[in-house]
């Protein structure tokens, strides 16, 4: 989105416009509705601002839900806004610590800005990006305590705020920086102004560990079972004796897997009568070994993680499967074994081996009225496949 055309999206018309069209859905007729947009006598860059603004307000309802529909976007922006519930857990943390004021230093869109401020917080948000700025301000409007400035995010650091949230930029141009250094800001100069007052600092939860500082907390975020961030905490937004952490969030709540570090994987042994697939930021946090300790498990193989277990775990760290056999490896006895239990719709899941789980299914031309679920894996170095049904 250029200025101009902001400022078109901005004026009375654009605004009223945008709210008479409303969401408009991916597989809407547009073109009927530029021809209508268009017969009413609007120009084409605005009918074009209003159309993709109200795109962008469809596919962020995930987000922010029915919020959307206030607020405005930029696509790269919407990219990498934090989810609404999860920025309410970043907010509670700095309010839990007696924090008042956050700087929140390349803001974006503002969703963390939001969440800061609906808790009463004083925010000030920088963005260095003209038309984003310009649409966190329009986002944070109806907060009086919440300001919006233009500025590098490390220049434009505030001295009165009592907390720094940093959300570096991963995206230019529409692509990912694969580097840390192209980031903005870069990585470094965020951990070293996170080692000076306290901080949380949000980045991509396939980040390597060898680039996260000593003495603060990594806390990796799911939502429904999708890894979505990994947060790095410092000073007294760390909590004492956390330095790693797994947090789940879904319909049901929320549940947590803490530890010191990373925990040393289990002992690895024989296949159990249950199956444990850990949630994805139990196994990004490396916190496998901790979650099969918890549960009386230990590891199928040293390299994998699976966790087996004599009796069902109960716990919401991971998927459980109730394992019936271990079938043949070997293609054509296993499409054999499936046939002869009736088997017609299968679920395959694979880890630690190199297979196409659809190309697999075709080949087994599966019949029958049953349905299971085939885990492919390793059992202490072989290649193993094993029967089972979701919990």
């Amino acid at each position: 989105m250029t200025p101009e055309e902001l400022r078109a999206l901005l004026s009375p018309e654009g605004l009223r416009l945008l709210d008479e069209v409303g969401t408009v859905a991916a597989d809407a007729d547009v073109v009927r509705i530029v021809s209508r947009l268009r017969a009413a006598g609007h120009s084409p860059a605005l009918v074009a601002a209003v159309l993709t603004q109200a795109r962008l307000r469809t596919r962020a309802r995930t987000k922010f839900g029915d919020f959307a529909e206030r607020m405005l976007f930029t696509p790269d922006g919407l990219e990498q806004a934090t989810r609404l519930p999860v920025a309410a857990q970043h907010a509670g943390r700095f309010a839990r610590a007696g924090l008042a004021s956050v700087a929140d230093l390349g803001c974006g869109i503002g969703a963390d800005a939001l969440a800061f401020a609906g808790l009463g917080m004083r925010v000030v948000a920088v963005e260095r990006d003209e038309v984003t700025a310009a649409i966190a301000a329009y986002n944070l409007a109806p907060f009086p305590d919440a300001r919006v400035v233009r500025g590098d995010a490390l220049a434009e650091e505030p001295a009165d705020v009592d907390a720094l949230w940093f959300d570096p930029a991963r995206r230019a141009g529409g692509r990912r920086q694969a580097d840390p250094a192209d980031w903005s800001p870069a990585l470094d100069a965020v951990f070293a102004r996170a080692a000076a007052k306290p901080a949380g600092v949000k980045l991509g939860p396939a980040l390597d560990h060898a680039l996260l500082p000593e003495g603060g907390e990594a806390q990796w975020v799911s939502v429904d079972r999708e890894v979505v961030e990994l947060v790095v905490w410092s000073g007294a937004l760390a909590r004492e004796g956390v330095g790693r952490a797994a947090l789940l969030l879904g319909a049901g709540g929320s549940a947590e897997l803490t530890a010191s570090g990373p925990a040393p994987d289990a002992d690895p042994g024989e296949l159990g009568a249950f199956l444990l697939e850990p949630d994805g930021a139990v196994i990004r946090a490396r916190l496998i070994g901790e979650l099969a300790r918890r549960v009386d498990g230990r590891m199928l193989d040293p390299t994998i993680a699976w966790v087996t277990a004599d009796t069902e775990p109960a716990t919401p760290f991971g998927q459980a499967f109730r394992v019936r056999e271990e079938l043949p490896v070997d293609e054509r006895r296993l499409k054999a074994a499936l046939r002869e239990r009736g088997i017609g719709t299968l679920e395959i899941k694979k880890r630690g081996v190199d297979v196409d789980p659809a190309a697999l299914r075709t080949r087994l031309a599966l019949r029958g009225p049953d349905a299971a679920t085939l885990v492919l894996t390793r059992i202490a170095g072989r290649r193993a496949a094993i029967l089972a049904d979701r919990v």
